[in-house]
């Protein structure tokens, strides 16, 4: 098992935060800090840079569902998520 940090351990019992329109669970259950791509191969981006995700935004995200959003759209989404997911970390004092 992979080592969490505490940013990524704030994510259980959480609400989604991504809130994909048409594919969101709304299941806190399933939730996991899902985070940005774009380090690049074998690059980590920052642990500040992802989002609470349910388990089916997050399929989206990493395009493991289709949805009929374009990728920037997608990504769009993920970083307001990322937004709203940066002010519950402030308010639990993890950033």
């Amino acid at each position: 098992m992979k080592h969490q940090n505490s940013i990524t351990r704030s994510a259980r019992g959480e609400d989604c935060l991504v809130r994909i329109p048409g594919y969101c669970n709304r299941n806190a259950e399933t939730v996991v800090y899902a985070h940005l791509g774009g380090g690049g191969m074998g690059t980590k981006v920052n642990k500040i840079h992802g989002a609470y995700c349910c388990s089916a935004c997050h399929d989206v995200v990493d395009g493991r569902v289709r949805s009929h959003y374009s990728r920037e759209v997608v990504k769009m989404m993920l970083l307001e998520g990322m937004v709203r997911t940066q002010l519950k970390l402030i308010d639990k004092g993890l950033l």
